[in-house]
């Protein structure tokens, strides 16, 4: 009979005890998982950190070029892929309501970032019909000639003048091509039909003529701040994830708006970057450099703050300068001015020429994954937000 009392007694006692370290493993799976996703969503920051940290200390030759630009999108296109994993893997946090607003918040800013890619893509054909009466000027008074006579000069005077009244144009207006923006949607009758009614299209909406580049940035910068304490741990630091990919969404518009022409651009928005994320020095360095360059006498008319862009205003006012001035016979000396200022506007067309297309192509890709994210991100919002 004891052996039986004591055989009994242990049963209560055994299923206690597995029941205890069956709870305690429970919560050590929670606390191993909850700090391994917490390591991915601060591994974020510095990824963030790492892309805008090598744009931020390159030269000053490579700063602010057609290459650096494509490697701005890149960057921008890096950290967009890890956002939308880790929006993924983290769904359930979604539910929380300080991430559900932020989300929103940050898919409402992609909608509004749609139009200023477009805009700056239509910048980018800007540049292309600006190359074409530089073309003509190359064209014209090329050294390899055996003689540049009266008519050369004529031609390439015209084609001077013609390439001062776009850029005049797009300095008082903001673009040439804002009346008939061609946006990253596929032509088709849609698009004749808004062409021809005066409003440019875009996949958001449709932009009329008093649309601002600045305005619609600064629309996006309102209300970006970082998010406080207790909705970081709210949401188990996901608000931090969405707070970051928000800002840095504004801030490569807004190098985007600095750098390349388009209607109303301008560098003078107001917003703050914080100080207590690891991405915020690169940022701060970026945006002394950007202001910097944009105070500069030289650069403060200019149509964007692209290096091409300051090159090609350079040569084509020291060429309108030498082709007025000239008077034949042409002195050595001056032939070899314009010598030298036609071989720099070649070299420059040649970077255009090989640079503008990959960064277009790069703008239609960051709008299409922008596109995609927003879409993806709106499902899993619905999703984690139903009852």
């Amino acid at each position: 009979m004891p052996s039986s009392d004591n055989h009994s007694s242990s049963f209560p006692f055994a299923s206690f005890r597995r029941s205890v370290f069956s709870i305690r493993n429970d919560q050590i799976y929670s606390e191993t998982s909850h700090d391994s996703n917490f390591q991915n969503l601060e591994s974020f920051q510095r990824q963030v950190f790492g892309q805008f940290q090598e744009l931020s200390v390159v030269n000053s030759d490579e700063f602010l070029s057609v290459s650096w630009i494509h490697k701005l999108l890149d960057a921008f296109t890096n950290c967009q892929e890890d956002f939308r994993v880790l929006l993924s893997d983290n769904k359930a946090l979604l539910s929380k309501p300080s991430s559900d607003k932020l989300a929103t918040e940050y898919f409402d800013r992609n909608i509004k970032a749609m139009d200023i890619f477009n805009a700056t893509r239509d910048g980018v054909e800007t540049i292309r019909m600006w190359q074409k009466h530089l073309e003509i000027v190359v064209c014209a008074l090329d050294g390899q000639q055996k003689t540049v006579g009266e008519g050369q000069f004529r031609r390439a005077r015209k084609a001077l003048m013609d390439m001062a009244l776009l850029m005049l144009d797009d300095r008082d207006t903001g673009s040439m091509f804002s009346h008939r923006n061609r946006s990253f949607a596929r032509k088709g009758k849609d698009h004749r039909r808004s062409s021809s009614s005066g409003h440019s299209r875009s996949l958001s909406w449709s932009v009329s003529h008093s649309w601002s580049a600045s305005k619609q940035l600064q629309s996006i910068a309102n209300n970006l701040v970082p998010p406080r304490a207790n909705e970081i741990a709210a949401t188990s630091g996901l608000a931090n994830l969405i707070f970051s990919m928000s800002f840095i969404l504004m801030f490569v518009l807004w190098i985007l708006v600095a750098a390349i022409p388009c209607q109303d651009r301008g560098v003078q928005i107001n917003f703050s970057i914080p100080r207590q994320f690891p991405w915020s020095t690169p940022l701060f360095l970026l945006h002394s450099r950007i202001m910097e360059e944009s105070k500069k006498r030289d650069r403060r008319n200019s149509s964007g703050l692209l290096k091409e862009i300051y090159q090609i205003e350079k040569c084509v006012q020291n060429l309108t300068d030498l082709v007025d001035a000239a008077q034949f016979p042409l002195s050595e000396e001056l032939k070899e001015e314009v010598r030298d200022n036609v071989h720099a506007l070649s070299l420059v067309c040649e970077v255009c020429k090989n640079g503008l297309d990959p960064v277009e192509r790069k703008l239609r890709e960051t709008f299409r994954k922008t596109m995609n994210c927003r879409a993806e991100g709106l499902e899993l919002l619905g999703k984690a937000t139903e009852p």
